[in-house]
């Protein structure tokens, strides 16, 4: 009688090739959704106590989404911003350009046009709101992305860093050859169909920053509201 023994073979050690790739993507994948998510949330949870959702009155202040489309609307027109807002008219000036200066951010020398229509190539005053130094409220539009892209020489990111400023901040602004300087006094965010944002009030001169919040979505406006020292 024959007796045939089989013997298992030992387990390969030998790895597959490549059988590691999918690890590598799923740490790359994870880095990827954390970059573009942890900035959001630190910033909504820093939001709810920094920024209040209403205007203070600013009568006697000075005496005491993705970027890009959404519904079809183009965010480089400053229009579209607050789309309930009445289509203003404006008014023809000798001057369309000046310059804008945030040294706490960096931002040195921005350009800042006057009725513009494309927030991509600068920053741009609203029309119909008042020219620096003049009695009312200049405001201004930028847009913002998320912080990692922040970049003081580029507008589609030039506000990306606006959340980071405080009450006392400064703001210059060179105008027809004049330098003046603007104290912020109140930082807020509202919803896009709060136009109250960019109303004039004529008690003092007032610059009011605005830019979308969270940086690099299209939910809310975040306004800095400065005055003129």
């Amino acid at each position: 009688m024959t007796v045939y023994f089989y013997l298992k073979e030992k387990p390969s050690l030998k790895k597959k090739k490549f059988s590691w790739l999918p690890v590598i993507f799923l740490l790359i994948g994870m880095v990827v959704l954390a970059n573009a998510s942890l900035p959001l949330a630190l910033y909504q949870f820093r939001s709810q106590n920094n920024f209040p959702k209403k205007f203070l009155s600013p009568i006697g202040v000075g005496k005491n989404q993705v970027l890009g489309m959404e519904n079809g609307l183009d965010y480089d027109q400053p229009e579209n911003w607050f789309p309930t807002a009445p289509k203003p008219i404006s008014w023809p000036n000798k001057i369309t350009y000046y310059n804008i200066s945030i040294p706490k951010l960096k931002i040195e020398d921005a350009v800042v046009e006057i009725g513009g229509e494309n927030l991509s190539k600068s920053l741009v005053q609203y029309p119909a709101t008042a020219l620096p130094g003049e009695y009312g409220n200049s405001v201004i539009f930028g847009h913002s992305s998320l912080p990692q892209f922040f970049s003081p020489k580029d507008y589609r990111s030039i506000f990306s860093t606006l959340p980071k400023l405080k009450n006392r901040d400064k703001i210059l602004v060179d105008f027809d050859g004049i330098q003046y300087q603007y104290q912020v006094i109140q930082m807020i965010e509202v919803q896009p169909v709060d136009t109250s944002v960019l109303a004039q009030y004529y008690d003092s001169q007032y610059l009011t920053l605005v830019t979308c919040v969270p940086p690099g979505t299209l939910n809310r406006r975040l306004v800095v509201r400065a005055q003129l020292e």
